[in-house]
């Protein structure tokens, strides 16, 4: 925009003869900060411009899935959960199998929590989740770093999820923190569980999302939880943390770790994420809508589970089905496929007006280079577009979830940035329709906007400019010395990481913290 604004030659208007103090005028709007309220871009737009899915074809979807639940059911389900499902009106047969009847099933569903909030451990990052309100945000267990500089893979540490964190805290596109990657330098469970979730909750103010690996080590990480809060009661009136919970293992089995770790977040207060991760072709059908029928019937038999624990408490819709590459298996995660995927199951959560969560973002590429562009741009647009509540793993992912990179987080940013204008849409009315504007520059005016009143007044509430991606004119680019986009991320990630350390976790709570818990994150 600046370029455009300040320097483009307009036909038949001399330099000399723009209007007076114009460029000044737009260097000092583009310097004045906008409330959120304003800004062109926030958490929470809404949209469902793009509609993978008829309104037949989710109706289809809806009934082939109870008929799965119906006639099929679960299988592999522990014992508590026969006794809380059964005790609403599911029936476990002499095949080990967990059916669950129509009229339960949508019993459920209408009595279950919608239009709920995620909270942040400050109220500026709550996510109110209701209608197609779209949020952004990380997530995954990437076992590897990726080196930019070097080009190479290392392993994860707790002070690159650390790290991950403070990032998310300064982008303004990344509106959650899903722990993205395993602290691979933590063997044992219960360590790698509180330290995965204090290196998280430490480094951003935002909403944290995070796996827990076994049942009974919910209860220490509930303790840990309440001493940040100031009590259990503080916690349960404003639980800044969710549980990421796969409790089912594709095809339609429940998997007995995530369910005890399931009732146990359910019970201790934590919002869940239900999250079916079927892999389209390996363990979910090949066909895309197979893939979905299969994930939503999943999804709704954990919905009858949590409600069976606890009516009406806070469960994310998490349909989440990935791709195969069916010439070798092996997932692929930025492919048109998943994009189709992602934004069917955002649907399929409208259709139950149910708060909806899946993967978009996810780079098949090894490296932030031109293949991550185009991935991660296409399936996080169509996440969005599709007015998905809560996009996972849409920013800093790569090889199929494989490595994480902190240099794509800060690049992600500016895409995810323009992503949401995608999702914010354009805005008819007789204000923007512009016939006074074009009246007065045909006739009163030099010729063209630039420098108009409209021009100026639009420019921080309508238009959003990428923070490290470049615009500049080849020759100025060349004068610059001619960067990369990498290594501006580069540069950026120093500054960030040299910086910023935030501060909300006070002295006094960070050491009664370490006295009780084996934190090995560095103080």
């Amino acid at each position: 925009m600046s370029r455009l604004v300040d320097e483009v030659e307009i036909p038949g208007v001399k330099p000399g003869k723009r209007r007076s103090g114009g460029r000044e005028a737009r260097r000092a709007m583009r310097a004045t900060p906008l409330a959120r309220s304003e800004s062109p871009v926030r958490p929470g737009m809404s949209s469902d411009n793009y509609r993978a899915l008829s309104q037949n074809d989710m109706e289809r979807i809806h009934e082939a899935a109870l008929t799965i639940l119906e006639d099929l059911g679960m299988g592999q389900p522990i014992d508590s959960c026969i006794e809380v499902c059964t005790a609403v009106g599911a029936e476990y047969g002499e095949d080990g199998r967990l059916r669950f009847p129509r009229a339960l099933v949508m019993d459920t569903v209408k009595n279950a929590a919608r239009n709920f909030t995620l909270h942040g451990q400050t109220p500026t990052h709550d996510l109110e989740l209701s209608g197609n309100k779209v949020h952004f945000g990380t997530a995954g267990a990437a076992v590897h770093m990726v080196d930019v500089e070097r080009r190479e893979y290392r392993d994860s540490v707790l002070t690159d999820l650390y790290d991950a964190a403070r990032i998310v805290e300064t982008l303004d596109n990344v509106h959650f923190f899903q722990r993205p990657l395993v602290a691979r330098d933590i063997s044992e469970p219960l360590d790698l569980d509180i330290n995965t979730l204090y290196a998280s909750v430490k480094g951003t103010t935002k909403h944290v999302g995070t796996s827990i690996t076994l049942g009974e080590n919910v209860g220490p990480c509930l303790e840990l939880l309440y001493m940040l809060a100031g009590g259990e009661e503080a916690f349960r009136n404003r639980p800044f943390v969710s549980n990421s919970n796969c409790f089912v293992v594709p095809p339609l089995k429940f998997a007995e770790d995530a369910c005890q770790v399931l009732e146990n977040c359910v019970r201790g207060g934590l919002p869940v994420l239900l999250l079916s991760a079927g892999q389209a072709g390996a363990t979910a059908p090949a066909a895309i809508a197979g893939a979905v029928v299969q994930a939503v019937a999943e999804v709704l038999a954990g919905l009858v589970y949590v409600n069976a624990i606890k009516k009406g408490h806070p469960a994310i819709f998490g349909t989440w089905p990935f791709v195969s590459d069916l010439r070798t298996g092996a997932m692929s995660g930025g492919s048109g496929e998943q994009a189709l995927l992602s934004a069917a199951c955002a649907q399929m959560s409208h259709f139950y007006d149910l708060p909806g969560g899946a993967a978009a973002g996810i780079a098949d590429s090894k490296l932030p280079d031109v293949q991550a562009g185009y991935e991660k741009g296409i399936t996080n647009v169509m996440a969005g577009l599709s007015g998905l509540n809560m996009v996972y793993e849409a920013a800093g992912m790569h090889a199929s979830l494989l490595g994480f990179s902190l240099e794509s987080l800060i690049i992600d940013n500016d895409m995810l940035g323009q992503c949401l204008r995608c999702v914010r849409g354009l805005e008819v009315t007789d204000e923007t329709l512009s016939i006074a504007s074009i009246m007065d520059v045909c006739t009163n005016g030099p010729g063209h906007y630039l420098g108009h009143e409209q021009t100026l007044s639009l420019m921080q509430t309508e238009y959003i400019y990428p923070h490290i991606g470049d615009r500049t004119s080849p020759k100025e680019w060349a004068e610059k010395g001619r960067p990369d986009i990498i290594e501006t991320a580069i540069a950026e990630k120093n500054r960030i990481l040299s910086s910023i350390y935030p501060a909300h976790v006070s002295a006094e709570t960070d050491a009664a913290i370490r006295k009780q818990f084996d934190i090995q994150l560095p103080e």
